[in-house]
């Protein structure tokens, strides 16, 4: 299936870098949508979702919707979890516009000179595609978690070092497993292509990518070897985290700059081979595909925490919340019917 056109910024609507321009939500089926949003912030008593701190629309590049739980408002930042995977692939993307990456070629891991992971390549970490053992279990129940003990156990303190000491299970590209090793890796990669680590990168993801969208509220976190643990931990606004999807929705571009490759958002949203057969949404490089419906991507995170952007209807929804596991099947529903009510 060819991938959705992604709309421009309306000429008449201002880009969002100084203050998030108003405006009516168009063509919205109203009663549907008022219904999705009573649901989402129904008492904590009767949940089906779990709590919703935060829900932004976007419509056509303006801020047709905005709500907050109790004690949350515009100011309030959210965790990101992995929505943090898609920052990252943000900032390969700089580097790769830079012409100091090329995805096709083998990952720079000093750990795998020797032996066949040095196959690996930069796309294939991106695409999870990698091979290597990494078990993403967030509630093992006494098992091997290799993303516990990588955020908070003995890998905590360098987890790019961590994952990058994993075996090969697979060989490299024949096999898709989410793994947030893998998003680690790559985050190492870009510190030491830019011999930046701690706050020159944080400085480097500041300039780059953050103060050209506007966003001034982003909290990125990094280990004790400088490292920006860029599979987990990005705090920012609910604005924000909606300004850094526009800029995917726009194919990378902002305020007539290009910040992006021209295509990047495409490779973001190309599906990886490796899933056919998997019944689970498939996923892309590092953004999620099709929890909005047909055609959307998606940077998604740990107890419900969404980017969805849906080119056909030029939408940016951003949830934030805390949903338990058992209730994610009821959250991906909700998200792809709210985003239905809008034409």
């Amino acid at each position: 299936m060819p991938l959705q056109p992604l709309p421009p910024q309306p000429s008449l609507t201002p880009w969002p870098t100084q203050e998030w321009p108003a405006g009516a939500s168009g063509n919205v089926d109203r009663p549907a949508f008022d219904a999705l949003v009573a649901e989402a912030f129904a008492a904590k008593e009767t949940p089906t979702l779990g709590e919703t701190h935060a829900l932004l629309v976007v419509k056509s590049g303006r801020l047709a919707f905005e709500r907050y739980g109790e004690g949350f408002d515009a100011a309030s930042t959210h965790h990101s979890w992995s929505m943090a995977k898609s920052i990252t692939h943000a900032l390969i993307g700089l580097l790769v516009h830079d012409g100091r990456l090329d995805i096709a070629a083998r990952a720079d891991v000093p750990e795998w000179a020797n032996d066949t992971r040095a196959a690996i390549t930069l796309d294939q970490l991106l695409r999870m595609s990698s091979g290597l053992t990494f078990v993403e279990d967030y509630a093992p129940n006494g098992g091997r978690s290799d993303v516990i003990t990588m955020l908070y156990n003995e890998g905590k303190e360098d987890v790019a070092a961590f994952a990058a000491a994993l075996p090969l299970e697979h060989a490299p590209g024949t096999h898709w497993s989410y793994a947030s090793g893998s998003s680690n890796i790559v985050s190492r990669i870009a510190a030491r292509t830019l011999n930046a680590y701690g706050p020159d990168f944080r400085r480097f993801m500041t300039t780059r990518l953050f103060e050209p969208l506007g966003i001034r509220s982003a909290l990125p976190r990094f280990d004790k070897a400088g490292v920006f643990i860029g599979s987990s931990y990005c705090f920012m606004s609910a604005r924000d985290f909606a300004r850094f999807g526009l800029l995917y929705l726009r194919d990378g571009m902002w305020d007539g700059q290009r910040l992006l490759p021209e295509g990047w958002a495409d490779y973001a949203r190309t599906p990886t081979f490796q899933q056919a057969g998997v019944t689970d949404n498939r996923y892309g490089a590092h953004w999620w595909l099709d929890f909005g419906g047909p055609g959307s991507f998606s940077a998604n995170g740990y107890d419900g925490q969404f980017i969805i952007l849906v080119p056909d209807r030029d939408l940016v929804i951003v949830r934030h919340g805390v949903t338990p596991l058992a209730l994610r099947d009821n959250l991906n529903k909700w998200i792809a019917r709210l985003a239905a009510c809008f034409g």
